[in-house]
């Protein structure tokens, strides 16, 4: 059994973390807001710190989720960052949905003072993090991964390396930029069927066995139709992996235009009081849009 730091503990960090807990493995945590962590404490019965420095001292692995790049910058670096008490030749694992370019800045700082980093972003959603189910895209080095690999199979059922570090955060925008056009298609292929005078739920069940198939039709058709968004991964938080996403694009010249549509509709459903909507929500801008001409 492994001793290891979590550092993090939001909607995905919180039941990760637990399944780590849950797997034998004794875990330090530490999370910004204390009552959270103090509730994960009670759950679970493994010991909270103060700051990330405390949680990451005398630990093989440090793992971290958190919100974004300075978010992870200002949990990593300074007195009283989970850098300045890693030993040498332990590993810091970052599944936080960051740039690339600060995943490498992390690693340059980490090699420096003797301990490894990978970049592993996650895919699954809330309920992935919740049933051991994700998907990690890592960036780093083989060597590092196989040390950690069990323990990212806590809660994970795909690992795989892409290629050195950034190559996971590369790969997450990717992710994200095919989530964002599956999300409007399914949206306006619902709105089309509504308009249509069909049933959109026969349609689904038709349709959903064909080529029109997707994890998103298969979960979030019902609650779009019934126009329930309280759940699920928050349009805010999307709209932050798009721009890193679109940011990415303008260095290496990768030409996103649906992308860049997608996410000023999301500006839209944010204007609507919808930044902590699911993903999905974009149906509801379609329906204050009045009908095709």
């Amino acid at each position: 059994m492994a001793k290891v730091a979590f550092i993090g503990l939001g909607v995905m960090g919180y039941p990760m973390a637990g399944l780590l807990a849950a797997a034998g493995h004794q875990v330090q945590v530490y999370n910004r807001t204390a009552s959270r962590a103090q509730s994960w404490q009670r759950r679970y019965g493994h010991q909270v710190y103060a700051t990330p420095r405390a949680a990451a001292e005398a630990v093989d692995v440090v793992f971290c989720c958190v919100g974004n790049d300075e978010d992870l910058r200002q949990v990593t670096l300074g007195e009283e960052g989970a850098f300045a008490a890693m030993a040498a030749g332990s590993i810091f694992v970052d599944h936080t949905t960051t740039s690339a370019s600060v995943a490498r800045e992390l690693a340059e700082k980490a090699r420096a003072n003797g301990f490894s980093f990978l970049d592993a972003p996650v895919s699954g959603g809330q309920a992935g993090a919740e049933n051991g189910t994700l998907a990690i895209m890592v960036g780093g080095e083989q060597q590092d991964l196989l040390k950690v690999r069990p323990l990212l199979e806590c809660y994970a059922r795909a690992v795989t390396l892409l290629g050195p570090v950034g190559s996971g955060q590369l790969c997450k925008m990717v992710n994200q930029v095919c989530l964002a056009g599956v999300i409007q298609g399914l949206a306006e292929g619902l709105h089309f069927a509504t308009a249509a005078g069909l049933d959109a739920e026969q349609v689904v069940e038709v349709i959903s066995k064909g080529a029109a198939q997707s994890w998103q039709m298969e979960n979030r058709h019902k609650t779009m139709l019934q126009g329930q968004y309280d759940h699920g991964f928050a349009v805010d938080w999307m709209r932050k992996d798009l721009a890193i996403a679109l940011d990415e694009a303008r260095r290496n010249g990768a030409l996103l235009p649906i992308t860049a549509l997608v996410d000023q509709f999301y500006s839209e459903v944010q204007a609507q009081g919808g930044g902590r909507w699911d993903t999905s929500s974009l149906l509801a801008r379609l329906s204050n849009l009045r009908p095709f001409k």
